[in-house]
C-alpha cells in the first residue's frame, strides 16, 4: 500500500530562469559557469578495476622486463606461463644433451661399439644424441632407468652430470615459485569485493553527502579492510599548465578512522560534501554537464593467505544519481541477518533533496530538513506499526461495541496523514 509523501523542493538559483547546459571551468566547479558543452573523457577505470591506459615509446621495455623477470613470469598470461614453462625444460635438456653428446664425441663413444674390449666410455650406451638427449632427460629429473650411467674415466662428463643437477634444481624452484605465486595472487580475491553500479547524492545527518555501496561475497573477511576515494578531472593550473588527469583526494573517513570498515555485511561508504570536498560546488544541474571520475580503491589483507588485495571501480557523472538513497538490504530475523543481495544495486527516489550545491546551501543558510520525512524506511515501520494498531483497535472496538460504546477509532488514511502533518 502506498503512502502519501508531501513534495518540499529547496530553491536554487539554477533553477530560476531559463535552464542552460553548463560546465564548471576548468580549474574549480561550480565556480565560473561556461555555456558549452565538450566532449566527455575517456574512462581511466573501467567499472571492473581494469585501468584504461597503455604505454607507448618505452625505451629498452625488453630489458627492463627481463631483468625483473620472476615479476614478468607472475603478471604473464597463463598460456605464455605454459609455453615458457615447457620452453625452458625443454632447452635445458637439449643443451646439456648436447654437452654429453660433444663429450662423447671427443672421447671417441661414437666410432666404438661396447663389444670391443678395454674400452669404456663416458656414458654407457649413449652412441648418438638421441640417447645423450634421454641421458640428459634422466640425470635432470631423477628418472635413472639404470641402463645409461657415467663412469670414472671422463671427469669432463662427471663434472657434466653435477651442473646439470644444481641448475635442474634452480630451474625447478624457480619456475614452481613462478606458478605457485601467479596461483596464489590475490588478485582474483577481488572478483568476490562488489561495489554498487551507481553512487548517490542525498542528506545524511543534515549534510548533503556522496554515497556508495561495497560489499565481500564470501564469509571469509578482508582483514584491515579500507577504502579511498579519488577525483580524477582535468584542469589548467595558475600557470595555464593543462594536467588531463588531476587527482584529487576524498574525504571518505579517514581524519575519523571510518574508512576502516570490518567488512561483514555491506556498507554505505559517506563522503560528506564540505569546504575542503571536490564537490562542494557541484549542484545537480552542473553535474548533469560535468566531467570527472571518481575512483574507489578498496584494499585489504587476505584472511586465508594474508597478501594484500586491492579491488577498483569507478563513477562517472551519469552514474551519479541525485537525490536517491539506497534500499536496505539487511533484515533482522529469529536469530541472525539477513543480507538480500537483491536490493544492493537497488535506490529509490528522495524528492526532499536540494537541488542546489552544499555551498549554496552554506552561502544562504539554508536549514536542515529535521526528521528524515521522506525516509523509506520510516514509511515501512509506519506501516507495520499502524497495522499492529489496526489490530489492537479492532480488538478494543469490538469490546466497546459489545458495552454500547459509540466511539470508532480512526482510520489507517489518517493516521498516516496525521503523521506526515506532524512531520
Amino acid at each position: 500500500m502506498s503512502v502519501g509523501r508531501a513534495h518540499r523542493f529547496l530553491p536554487c538559483e539554477e533553477e530560476e530562469g531559463m535552464r542552460l547546459s553548463t560546465m564548471p571551468a576548468m580549474g574549480s566547479f561550480g565556480n565560473g559557469k561556461i555555456h558549452t558543452r565538450r566532449k566527455n573523457l575517456n574512462r581511466f577505470v573501467s567499472k571492473n578495476g581494469q585501468c584504461n591506459i597503455h604505454f607507448s615509446n618505452m625505451d629498452e621495455k625488453s630489458q627492463r622486463y627481463i631483468s625483473d623477470i620472476f615479476t614478468t613470469c607472475v603478471d604473464i598470461r597463463w598460456r605464455y606461463m605454459f609455453l615458457l614453462f615447457s620452453l625452458v625444460f625443454v632447452a635445458s635438456w637439449l643443451l646439456f644433451g648436447s654437452a654429453f653428446w660433444i663429450i662423447g664425441h671427443l672421447h671417441g663413444d661414437m666410432e666404438y661399439h661396447s663389444e670391443e674390449e678395454g674400452f669404456v666410455p663416458c656414458v654407457t650406451q649413449v652412441d648418438s644424441f638421441v640417447a645423450a638427449f634421454l641421458f640428459s632427460i634422466e640425470t635432470q629429473t631423477t628418472i635413472g632407468y639404470g641402463a645409461r650411467c657415467v663412469t670414472e674415466q671422463c671427469p669432463a662428463a662427471v663434472f657434466m652430470v653435477v651442473f646439470q643437477s644444481i641448475m635442474g634444481c634452480i630451474i625447478d624452484a624457480f619456475m614452481i615459485g613462478a606458478i605457485m605465486a601467479k596461483m596464489a595472487r590475490p588478485k582474483k580475491r577481488a572478483e568476490t569485493l562488489l561495489f554498487s553500479r551507481n553512487a548517490v547524492i542525498a542528506m545524511r545527518d543534515g549534510k548533503l553527502c556522496f554515497m556508495f555501496r561495497v560489499a565481500n561475497l564470501r564469509k571469509s573477511h578482508i582483514v584491515e579492510a579500507h577504502v579511498r576515494a579519488q577525483l580524477v578531472k582535468p584542469r589548467y593550473t595558475e600557470e595555464g599548465e593543462y594536467i588531463p588527469l588531476d587527482q584529487i583526494d576524498m574525504n571518505v573517513g579517514y581524519d575519523k578512522g571510518i574508512d576502516r570498515l570490518f567488512l561483514v555485511a555491506p556498507l554505505t561508504v559517506i563522503h560528506e560534501i564540505d569546504e575542503e570536498s571536490p564537490l562542494f560546488g557541484i549542484s545537480k544541474q552542473d553535474l548533469e554537464t560535468s566531467d570527472f571520475e571518481i575512483i574507489i580503491i578498496l584494499e585489504g589483507l587476505v584472511e586465508a593467505t594474508a597478501m594484500t588485495t586491492q579491488a577498483r571501480s569507478s563513477y562517472v557523472p551519469a552514474e551519479i544519481l541525485w537525490g536517491h538513497r539506497f534500499e536496505s538490504l539487511v533484515f533482522e530475523e529469529k536469530n541472525q541477518y539477513r543480507i538480500d543481495y537483491g536490493f544492493f544495486h537497488k535506490t529509490f527516489e528522495v524528492p526532499s533533496t536540494p537541488r542546489c550545491s552544499a555551498k549554496d546551501m552554506e552561502e544562504r543558510k539554508l536549514p536542515p530538513l529535521g526528521p528524515n520525512s521522506f525516509c523509506y524506511e520510516n514509511e515501512l515501520a509506519f506501516i507495520g506499526k499502524d497495522e499492529e494498531e489496526d489490530g489492537d483497535g479492532k480488538s478494543e472496538g469490538d469490546g466497546r461495541r459489545s458495552t454500547g460504546s459509540t466511539n470508532n477509532p480512526p482510520t489507517r488514511d489518517q493516521q498516516i496523514s496525521s503523521k506526515e502533518s506532524d512531520i
